[in-house]
């Protein structure tokens, strides 16, 4: 699985809920996914929406996430004074749960403990719904500018920086709708960081697959005027665009695998 060499050793499990005779929300979602995502081709329009709809209606008691696991706030905040004098926001792990890994989709979660980042990374060739369950999240996104604008850095340990355009920069906070990126557009590069102690439940289909060409590669953004020469392809204010330098996938991004102790999912 893409996401197990960042795990730590530790477990951690969440509190399952009460069972049911009707079919949970988690099951309906999962039947879509099955019915209709393929891993070689995007899903049609109709799955998105349908998809999106029933992900708006998603909750934490929906997944299994208790009380206890929302107030669970391990790091520092973004605005706090005296932050040096107290736990790095990279000591404690974010949590990733699996829900259903398949050729097809990829159904996860993440849980953040507050101030903890995902960095900035793409999702190639890949559409991502997400849906922040409770929480505080900011989302700051890109999409690559076409046809590509690419620079050599003066700097020989630099690589190559390629010119993107900012497309969301806002936070979201639960409860919300759900948020969808499409291969090329919608903000496919993407940094999460949690102002709050977060979750978010994620479908992403197809899944990363190196051998397929979806590998996870993870970028620094630079501001416009870093690589400025005045012949790239702007349009509207310079703050909207940004150079992203590829780099490797960084040492202190620290995840451990979590136990999905929600309504039973039939696979």
């Amino acid at each position: 699985m893409f996401f197990q060499r960042f795990f730590a050793m530790a477990n951690y499990s969440f509190s399952s809920s009460p069972s049911s005779s009707s079919k949970t929300s988690i099951q309906a979602i999962y039947d879509i996914c099955k019915k209709n995502l393929t891993p070689i081709s995007a899903p049609p329009p109709e799955v998105i929406h349908e998809l999106s709809s029933l992900l708006d209606t998603i909750g934490p008691a929906d997944v299994g996430l208790k009380e206890e696991h929302q107030e669970d706030d391990r790091g520092h905040g973004l605005s706090t004074p005296n932050t040096f004098n107290r736990v790095d926001r990279w000591a404690q792990p974010i949590t990733y749960v699996d829900l259903n890994e398949s050729q097809s989709f990829t159904m996860c979660m993440f849980c953040f403990p507050t101030s903890s980042v995902i960095p900035l990374h793409d999702h190639p060739e890949m559409t991502v719904l997400s849906k922040v369950l409770y929480g505080s999240l900011h989302v700051k996104a890109y999409d690559w500018v076409e046809p590509a604008c690419i620079k050599d850095s003066k700097e020989t340990a630099r690589a190559p920086v390629r010119l993107a355009k900012l497309v969301v920069d806002k936070v979201l906070s639960a409860p919300c709708s759900a948020s969808i990126l499409y291969p090329k557009t919608g903000g496919n590069l993407h940094c999460f960081t949690a102002i709050t102690s977060c979750a978010v439940l994620d479908i992403l289909t197809p899944p990363y697959e190196e051998s397929a060409g979806r590998k996870c590669t993870y970028y620094r953004d630079y501001p416009y005027s870093s690589f400025r020469s005045g012949d790239e392809p702007v349009a509207g204010k310079e703050d909207e665009y940004a150079w992203l330098e590829e780099i490797e996938t960084p040492d202190d991004l620290y995840m451990r695998q979590g136990i999905y102790g929600g309504p039973p999912i039939q696979i």
